[in-house]
């Protein structure tokens, strides 16, 4: 694996803080015993903000694969408890079922940070589910949030990815396939749902106190005020759901239990990135009315705050939440146009010339069939090249008018533009499963970190 850049060393810091919800909020569990753990990618970018990027490889594997504690946090995994509403239904039969929460410990920044699974076993929330990972879900995985990272959504981070000697049978690949764990490094990991399952048992105290957790280690506020919690995750999700458009990402499940209340961006199963400007493209080949299609993103999101309001309601009166939910959006109008700025390299004016450009963008995206990655690419803090033409007659005229904010010197800029297409993710997986070839995966990694470097 290519070394990681070296970062300024930070001390470990581990939390026990979970604890202090009780145990209806949670079931302890273990992990699975796996055949094998094979090293297949750890994130020493994120490790050294946690201060486990001194960890050699066997502890690493002890650790992430074989889940032996790590020291002065949680002395065992613990399975969440939550509901949910998917596809719009609401499930009451939910909590982590293939996965748990394994450590809390600090970052660089002091934020309360959760090292979360996927693939790690059966739980008392896995129905009929083996609690398993594919190999390929968790590549998938590390290459969504590894490309999320560098076009500045804010997604949860794939930690660790532990090949586990398995033989998975699925009905949506090609069968028998490898098995995996996945770690993955989130700011909390509660969700709406959390709140929902609280709303449902009508457990009033229990409700107050998870506000007050997330808050206070969460948010670093101390109250236990239900309206400021909805505030604060209304104005966070306009937020992801603007970074969401300008990324020309889909995420395809954005079910009540996949929207984490820091408005963290987490839990990626079939998404795709958004080849063209086309809003009903749907990464979920089963989301046959498109309720999570790329254009109904920040609808389908500002629906699941809606629910997370409605569960407040066993601790506030409904006016205040209204209100509340009501900037919803326009922060989202706001955001996207910030989103869409930062991504062309330049800066808000504060004038209706940038909501302007960004309209002026999307018609011209739509029409002309453009790919969004190559737009973005072409209209970094430049002009836009000659072969533009008449239907972006107003965007380059709004460009040229717009404040930078970078320019294009960093070597990015001299080559092409990083994308992570369906055709891209296939290419990247054939040689592994051909031939275990890792080599395609790593260089992709490395070439997303560089974009990242630049857009920055």
């Amino acid at each position: 694996m290519a070394p990681e850049p070296q970062a300024a060393p930070h001390a470990y810091q581990p939390e026990t803080l979970l604890l202090s919800l009780g145990d209806a909020f949670y079931d302890p569990v273990a992990a699975a015993d796996f055949p094998e753990t094979t090293l297949r990618f750890r994130n020493d970018r994120a490790a050294a903000e946690v201060g486990l990027d001194t960890l050699d490889d066997g502890a690493w594997l002890e650790h992430f694969g074989r889940f032996r504690p790590l020291p002065a946090t949680l002395p065992q995994p613990l399975a969440l408890r939550y509901h949910g509403h998917q596809f719009r239904v609401y499930n009451p039969d939910l909590g982590d079922g293939r996965g748990f929460t394994f450590a809390q410990l600090r970052d660089r920044n002091g934020r309360l940070m959760d090292l979360g699974t996927k693939g790690s076993g059966q739980t008392p929330w896995s129905r009929a589910g083996d609690g398993r990972l594919t190999l390929k879900g968790g590549v998938r995985e590390v290459l969504a949030t590894e490309m999320l990272e560098a076009l500045g959504v804010r997604t949860s981070r794939t930690f660790s990815l532990i090949e586990t000697g398995e033989a998975l049978e699925r009905n949506d690949e090609p069968s028998p396939t490898r098995a995996a764990v996945l770690v993955r490094l989130s700011h909390g990991h509660v969700r709406i749902g959390s709140f929902q399952r609280l709303a449902y048992e009508r457990d009033e105290e229990s409700m107050r106190r998870l506000v007050r957790y997330v808050l206070t280690n969460l948010y670093g506020e101390d109250s236990d005020d239900p309206v400021r919690l909805l505030s604060l995750v209304v104005d966070g999700t306009a937020q992801l759901a603007a970074s969401y458009m300008a990324a020309g990402f889909v995420h395809g499940v954005l079910n009540s239990d996949n929207i984490n209340v820091t408005a963290e961006s987490f839990d990626y199963g079939p998404w795709r990135f958004a080849p063209t400007w086309e809003p009903g493209f749907t990464a979920a080949y089963f989301d046959h009315a498109g309720l999570y299609a790329f254009g109904r993103q920040p609808e389908a999101i500002h629906w699941d705050v809606m629910q997370l309001a409605a569960s407040l309601r066993l601790l506030s009166e409904a006016e205040p939440l209204i209100a509340a939910l009501e900037r919803f959006a326009p922060e989202y109008q706001r955001a996207v146009v910030e989103a869409f700025l930062w991504r062309m390299g330049r800066r808000p004016s504060g004038s209706d010339a940038d909501r302007a450009l960004v309209q002026a963008t999307e018609r011209a995206l739509r029409e002309t069939a453009t790919g969004i990655d190559r737009f973005f690419f072409d209209a970094f803090a430049q002009p836009l090249p000659p072969t533009y033409g008449e239907p972006w007659t107003e965007v380059r005229a709004l460009l040229d008018a717009a404040p930078l904010r970078a320019d294009r010197s960093h070597s990015y800029w001299q080559g092409e533009p990083c994308s992570m297409l369906i055709e891209e993710v296939e290419a990247i997986w054939q040689p592994i499963a051909e031939r275990d070839d890792w080599a395609p995966f790593h260089a992709k990694v490395a070439a997303i970190r560089v974009m990242g470097e630049a857009l920055r």
